[in-house]
């Protein structure tokens, strides 16, 4: 079900943001997309596993005064809700895992190819350059798919 944004654009009514592990990536894009599209959209995250909230994803985000901390992991099977209008997929995995259990749903089914951040070694500096790439593109991303203005800034 397609609702408003707030310029007319055309939003799904429900979004899954959906990663290997629930832990950077598709902690990330949900709290975006819910800072950008507030209640307009209703917005969840999981893995292919429930990983462990990454503190430089955590840091990232305070960055830009989004708060991760308090946000707890979960796998697909452990959604509350399973009736999505777009699955957004950040990794093969959860592509794959996706397709599979979407195969009798009328359910669009993305995968946008953001590299995951926690493969980079190097200094700690280094290493949040590649969590704020990774949150750079996904922000991106997210502004380029659902075109149009959102509600607040960035």
């Amino acid at each position: 079900m397609a609702v408003s944004g707030p310029n007319g654009e055309d939003l799904p009514g429900a979004v899954l943001f959906a990663c290997s592990l629930n832990a950077i990536r598709s902690p990330m894009a949900a709290s975006l997309m819910k800072h950008l599209y507030g209640t307009r959209v209703y917005v969840e995250s999981c893995g292919v596993r429930a990983g462990t909230l990454d503190p430089l994803a955590v840091a990232v985000m305070d960055e830009i005064g989004i708060d991760l901390s308090h946000f707890q992991p979960k796998s697909f099977e452990t959604l509350a809700d399973t009736s999505f209008d777009l699955i957004v997929t950040l990794s093969p995995q959860a592509r794959h895992k996706a397709l599979e259990i979407t195969r009798a749903m009328a359910v669009q089914v993305e995968y946008w190819k953001i590299p995951d951040p926690s493969a980079c070694e190097g200094s700690r500096d280094q290493r949040l350059a590649a969590y704020r790439d990774a949150r750079d593109n996904i922000l991106r991303f997210i502004k380029e798919h659902f075109e149009g203005r959102p509600l607040s800034g960035f």
